[in-house]
């Protein structure tokens, strides 16, 4: 697997994958078309924020950060539980001693991973500040 950073030209299958991923979350709103999706991933590859991971079929996997907050980590279906999230957050981790990002609290998957990966909840919310209107949990990663 190579991790290096998004191209213009690529955005739009990080767009599938986050499409996807809306699509098959059944307890999530489903607030943006996939072409809304497409112009969102243009502007934040834009940014130039965005770390791909690709094997040899392509891009699998993204994560979007700024400085220590993650803002985004996906990773297509037919990769899950094959390392690809976890290299992800590997090289955000040897970026920054600190990380934390926000998951939705239904996400159990993801909020089972982030343990996982030494992230502790230090914070929840109602969900009333996210556009999905949906409870969320704030975890921070530190440093040894």
């Amino acid at each position: 697997m190579i991790l290096r950073p998004a191209l213009a030209e690529e955005s739009a299958a990080l767009a599938a994958i986050l499409t996807a991923w809306a699509a098959q979350t059944d307890w999530l709103p489903k607030l943006h078309s996939a072409e809304e999706d497409r112009v969102f991933m243009a502007g934040l590859v834009a940014t130039g924020q965005v770390t791909l991971a690709e094997d040899l079929t392509g891009p699998v996997g993204f994560l979007g950060r700024e400085g220590n907050e993650v803002n985004h980590l996906f990773v297509a279906h037919a990769a899950r539980r094959q390392g690809v999230g976890r290299c992800l957050l590997d090289q955000a981790k040897s970026a920054q001693p600190v990380l934390r990002l926000w998951c939705f609290q239904a996400n159990t998957g993801a909020r089972a991973f982030y343990a996982r990966e030494g992230f502790v909840e230090i914070d929840s919310t109602d969900g009333r500040r996210n556009d999905e209107s949906l409870p969320d949990v704030r975890l921070e990663w530190r440093r040894a």
